[in-house]
């Protein structure tokens, strides 16, 4: 039986991995900021957990158990005159700097043949209005997928999951009115949006042995955006 962190635990996507994983008989160690919704979560799951910021390195060496999910993430869309230094620097901070603490942290836990998975988005690979600072953050992510991957092989696999719009609190914002949730659907070739479901599915493939010969890739959970919309 595995024991896996998941950073952004009590998150969208981070909470369905979560759910996934203890379904499947593994022990969860949650991590995040929010100590009420960290805390619901793991009564519910029989998990543990532990409040810390990812981009505290010393926070997350206190919090870190063993394996490694980083579903941590930001949506911070404007229009490219509207973004200042302060948002890029932000989008980095969390998506970036906070991955690489995380993996820090894990790699010394993580026993070999484990595997980091990190989170990314479509933004990264085609351009789209008003994404100037997650995509930017996202695209570093994507190459410090690549970059972790070779620096720990081969004994610790590292991947990422580029997802498109997903029905998360995170997403909230984006999704105010029916109107603008039908129309992002319908950019998506498959006509609907992400459920938390979708990228935690290939996230909790990703960890598992199953996917022992898979490491330094982007793989796509977007509704066919990237390669069809």
């Amino acid at each position: 039986m595995g024991s896996y962190a998941v950073f952004g635990g009590a998150g969208g996507v981070g909470s369905a991995l979560a759910r996934s994983l203890t379904s499947n008989g593994q022990q969860v160690h949650l991590i995040g900021r929010n100590e009420d919704a960290l805390s619901r979560l793991a009564e519910d799951i029989g998990a543990s957990y532990a409040v810390a910021d990812a981009t505290d390195s010393d926070a997350v060496e206190q919090a870190l158990e063993q394996g490694m999910a980083y579903a941590v993430g930001t949506i911070d869309l404007k229009p490219l005159r509207r973004v200042t230094a302060e948002d890029m620097r932000h989008a980095y901070e969390v998506n970036v700097i906070g991955a690489l603490n995380a993996a820090r942290s894990s790699r010394s836990r993580i026993s070999e043949h484990g595997s980091m998975v990190l989170f990314s988005s479509v933004a990264a690979q085609k351009g789209f209005q008003n994404h100037t600072a997650i995509a930017a953050a996202k695209g570093a992510v994507d190459a410090l997928t690549r970059q972790l991957a070779a620096e720990y092989a081969p004994k610790v696999r590292v991947n990422a999951i580029a997802m498109s719009l997903t029905e998360t609190p995170l997403a909230a914002s984006v999704l105010k009115s029916d109107a603008m949730r039908d129309g992002i659907a319908k950019s998506h070739a498959l006509q609907r949006l992400g459920q938390p479901e979708d990228p935690a599915a290939l996230a909790r493939f990703l960890l598992s042995d199953e996917s022992s010969w898979i490491t330094g890739s982007i793989l796509n959970v977007d509704g066919g955006r990237a390669a069809l919309a």
